[in-house]
């Protein structure tokens, strides 16, 4: 096989491997996030969103850094859009798993377990 020719074939087994491992983002669409109303929240995250609209104190020293959505699980958006603060896990030594992320003042997303998942909150009236 020629050289160029075989470029070629390995290019092409490089593409088909991104496009079925999700390597090319931009070629998915994002799903719709479950949502989670705010009342159905553990009584720690309903205390954690209310310190956010306050503006703090917050507990933890990590509180209002950026959360970068790494595994893109959350709709894409410019760096520092997204925040991150911990709930409070009942018996935990440290953090626990459990965070609520914000994106802009507007919307407010639930991890139970550290990432893996996410609910958009929708906020109660107010």
């Amino acid at each position: 096989m020629a050289p160029g020719a075989l470029m070629r074939g390995l290019a092409a087994l490089v593409c088909v491997a991104l496009l079925a491992s999700g390597g090319f983002s931009e070629a998915r669409t994002p799903r719709p996030l479950p949502a989670i109303a705010e009342r159905e929240l553990p009584p720690e995250a309903r205390d954690t969103l209310a310190l956010i609209r306050a503006g703090g104190p917050f507990p933890y020293a990590k509180d209002g850094t950026v959360f970068q959505n790494r595994e893109r699980r959350l709709p894409p958006q410019p760096r520092g859009f997204y925040r991150e603060y911990t709930v409070p896990t009942p018996g935990a030594r440290d953090r626990g798993a459990r965070r609520i992320v914000t994106g802009g003042r507007t919307v407010h997303y639930w991890t139970p377990d550290h990432y893996r998942t996410f609910r958009r909150i929708e906020e109660a009236d107010r």
